[in-house]
C-alpha cells in the first residue's frame, strides 16, 4: 500500500481498517457430507453425477474469507434459504436439494482444488464467485458440461453452453454508467472521466465499455488499474485529481469504492462516482466513508435495489430477515436467490423431459427465452453469445433503506448498447 506524508494519513488508514474489518467480519463456511450418486429413481428419470433417487446435489465455489466475503456469505445463505423452501414444498423431481459449499477466499488455486473435490458429485453450480476463478475453471466446466452461474459478469464468459452470465456484462454496465453521467449533465463533451478498475477480466471488460461510451460522448478516460488487495486509493485519487476528472467510474470491490469516495471527499475531489454492483455493499454505510458514499456514489446494476417494491423482492427480503435475523440484506441476497430460482426452473424442466443428466439440465436452461423470477427483468438464455439482459437500474446508497440502497432509475436499456453489441459481432 502506498502511503504519502499527508495530514489525512491517519484518517485514511483508519478508514481502510474500518472497511476491511466490516467486510471480512462474520464469515463462515459449511458443507454437507458427501454421499454417493445413484442411477436414478423408480420414477424412471435418467440420472447422472450429483443426482440419486433421493437427492439433487449442487455446488457453490464461493468467497467467504477474501475481498468478496460479505457477498459470498449473502449468496450462500440466500441459496440455502431457497433450498430449504424448495425441500419444504416437496423438493424437485421428488428429490431433496442439497448445496455443497466450498470457500476459495478469491484464491484461484484454492478454487481449482475445490472444483476437483466436488465436480464429480454435483449436477450444477448455482454460484462461482470471481472472474479470475471462473476463467481458470472454464475449460473444466465446459468439458464436464456442468451448468454454472458465475457471480462474475465478464463478456469473455459468453459463448459457452454450460456457463451462464446472469443479467448484463461489465461493459454494458459501464456504457450505462457513462450514459447516466451524460444524460444527467454531470459531465459534458470534452470532459475527462476517471475509471478505477481491477486488473483481470473484470476490469478489462469494464474498461472496454467505458472507453467505447466515452468516445461516443466525446469524453476522455483516465484509467487507474488496481489489485484486489489495494484498499487505500490515495495514490489513485491524487492521479485522478491531477488529470482534472469530472467524474469517476469504479469497477472493483466494496472496500475500494469506500476508499475512493472517502479519500476523494477528504481531498476536495467531490465529483460523481458510479460503481458497478459488485463495488457496493450495505456494510459500507457503517464505515467512516458512509457520508461520502451517500453524497457522491451511484450504482449501476442489472438487479433492482433490495428495498424495491417488487412483490417478489419484498417476499424474499421478509423471508431472509426471518431466517437470518441480524444478517444484512444486500445485493448478494437478491443475486443468489435469483440464481437459485432460475436453476430450480431448469431442473424442473429437465425432470419433465425425463432426464436429470448434466446435458439435459444445460439443454433445459438454454431453452428458456423469457425467464422471470419476479426479482427484476426477464432474461433470455437461448443465445449463448449474447448477454441475458441489456437493462440496468441506477441505485443510490441510503443508510436508512433496506440493503443500504434505493432505486433512483428503473430498469432500462442505455442508448448505444445495440450498436456496441452489433459492432462486437
Amino acid at each position: 500500500m502506498n502511503v504519502t506524508h499527508h495530514r489525512t494519513r491517519t484518517t485514511r488508514i483508519a478508514l481502510a481498517a474500518a472497511v476491511a474489518a466490516v467486510l471480512l467480519a462474520g464469515t463462515a463456511c459449511s458443507s454437507k457430507a458427501e454421499e454417493k450418486n445413484g442411477d436414478g429413481g423408480a420414477d424412471g428419470v435418467e440420472a447422472g453425477p450429483g443426482v440419486s433417487a433421493e437427492s439433487i446435489r449442487l455446488g457453490a465455489l464461493t468467497d467467504l474469507t477474501g475481498p468478496y466475503a460479505t457477498l459470498g456469505k449473502s449468496i450462500v445463505q440466500a441459496q440455502q434459504m431457497w433450498a430449504d423452501e424448495t425441500n419444504a414444498a416437496g423438493g424437485i423431481c421428488d428429490r431433496k436439494v442439497e448445496i455443497v459449499v466450498k470457500d476459495h477466499g478469491y484464491d484461484v488455486q484454492k478454487a481449482v482444488t475445490a472444483y476437483a473435490d466436488i465436480s464429480s458429485d454435483v449436477v450444477a453450480l448455482p454460484q462461482v464467485i470471481g472472474s479470475p476463478v471462473v476463467s481458470a475453471l472454464l475449460d473444466d466446466i465446459q468439458r464436464d458440461d456442468l451448468l454454472t452461474f458465475p457471480q462474475a459478469w465478464a463478456a469473455s464468459l459468453l459463448g459457452k453452453d454450460a456457463v451462464q452470465v446472469l443479467g448484463t456484462t461489465y461493459d454494458l454496465d459501464m456504457i450505462a454508467a457513462v450514459d447516466f453521467l451524460t444524460r444527467t449533465e454531470k459531465v459534458a463533451k470534452g470532459d475527462t472521466i476517471g475509471h478505477v478498475y481491477f486488473e483481470g477480466d473484470y476490469g478489462a471488460n469494464a474498461l472496454e465499455g467505458s472507453e467505447w461510451a466515452a468516445r461516443k460522448a466525446g469524453l476522455k478516460v483516465a484509467g487507474q488499474k488496481i489489485k484486489a488487495t489495494d484498499t487505500d486509493l490515495s495514490a489513485q485519487v491524487s492521479a485522478l485529481r491531477k488529470a482534472g476528472v469530472k467524474a469517476v467510474l469504479i469497477s472493483a470491490g466494496p472496500a475500494q469504492t469506500a476508499s475512493l469516495a472517502g479519500v476523494a471527499a477528504s481531498r476536495g475531489l467531490t465529483v460523481p462516482i458510479v460503481s458497478s454492483a459488485p463495488g457496493y455493499a450495505p456494510q459500507l454505510m457503517k464505515t467512516p466513508a458512509a457520508k461520502a458514499l451517500e453524497a457522491m456514489v451511484h450504482v449501476v446494476s442489472a438487479a433492482p435495489a433490495v428495498s424495491s417494491d417488487l412483490p417478489g423482492v419484498r417476499k424474499m427480503v421478509a423471508s431472509y430477515g426471518k431466517k437470518y435475523p441480524g444478517s444484512p440484506v444486500d445485493s448478494g441476497v437478491l443475486s443468489g436467490y435469483n440464481a437459485a430460482q432460475l436453476l430450480g426452473a431448469d431442473l424442473k424442466k429437465a425432470c419433465e423431459g425425463g432426464s436429470l443428466t448434466r446435458e439435459a439440465v444445460v439443454k433445459a436452461h438454454r431453452s428458456q427465452e423469457n425467464a422471470d423470477t419476479g426479482l427484476g427483468t426477464p432474461q433470455n438464455f437461448t443465445d449463448v453469445s449474447q448477454p441475458a439482459s441489456r437493462s440496468t437500474y441506477v441505485l443510490k446508497p441510503d443508510a436508512k433503506a433496506v440493503g443500504g440502497v434505493v432505486t433512483l432509475e428503473e430498469a432500462h436499456e442505455a442508448p448505444g448498447i445495440e450498436e456496441y453489441l452489433a459492432a462486437k459481432g
